[in-house]
């Protein structure tokens, strides 16, 4: 449904993205930052579901600074394998650039939204933060949001979170919610990843809560 393009940061670094138009004009743009699995089948799916109700959808493909063109599904196998570049990431700067591009992309179609999944709900955050030209954020499950709690998102945030979540503890979250009193902050009878259908942690009634929830938020802002 999609394409895949390259663009290139700020920096002169050279990237892929996958890319989706709407068949209509466009009402909008929104960003899908990927989990440490790369721009995968999920990701993709999760960026032709934004086309399918209007948005302009791009996920840029950041583990290309480390490693082009990656990308696996969640077998153990595969999830220790991806755990790698978690340990050799680059500075979340340098992945900013990599979203700041991916928005200046789509910018030309009106308002741009930002959302993303694990590594990409933290980061997510991090350019509602730290970026401008959003208008709205929507983060699921990033494990690192709260070393940012003490910065407040420039654009309304959204942040869905698992209440079965091992790798973020709900302590996390209450110190987030108490930090950020605007923030829009939800949690689930639901483990990490919760909202992809590909994986063994699948909630499905608490996904298509969130995921109406998100729509909603995105539609408000846009």
């Amino acid at each position: 449904m999609g394409t895949h393009i390259k663009l290139t940061a700020s920096d002169g670094h050279e990237f892929g993205a996958y890319r989706v138009d709407p068949a209509g004009a466009p009402k909008g743009g929104i960003v899908v930052i990927q989990e440490i699995f790369g721009v995968n089948h999920h990701i993709r799916s999760v960026a032709d579901r934004f086309a399918a109700l209007g948005y302009v959808a791009i996920a840029p493909a950041l583990f290309d600074r480390i490693e082009a063109g990656f990308e696996c599904g969640y077998s153990p196998e595969e999830v220790q394998g991806a755990m790698r570049f978690v340990a050799n990431n680059p500075p979340m700067q340098a992945w900013m650039l990599d979203v700041a591009a991916a928005r200046e992309a789509i910018a030309d179609v009106g308002k741009v939204a930002v959302t993303g999944f694990c590594l990409g709900g933290t980061l997510t955050y991090g350019a509602a933060v730290n970026l401008p030209g959003f208008s709205v954020a929507v983060g699921y499950y990033g494990g690192q949001i709260v070393g940012m709690a003490d910065q407040s998102p420039k654009v309304p945030t959204m942040l869905h979170f698992g209440e079965l979540d091992a790798h973020i503890p709900m302590s996390d979250v209450e110190t987030i919610k108490s930090k950020q009193p605007s923030v829009d902050i939800y949690t689930y009878n639901a483990d990490h990843g919760f909202q992809c259908d590909e994986r063994d942690s699948f909630a499905p009634e608490a996904a298509q809560i969130a995921w109406g929830r998100t729509l909603r938020f995105i539609d408000s802002h846009m």
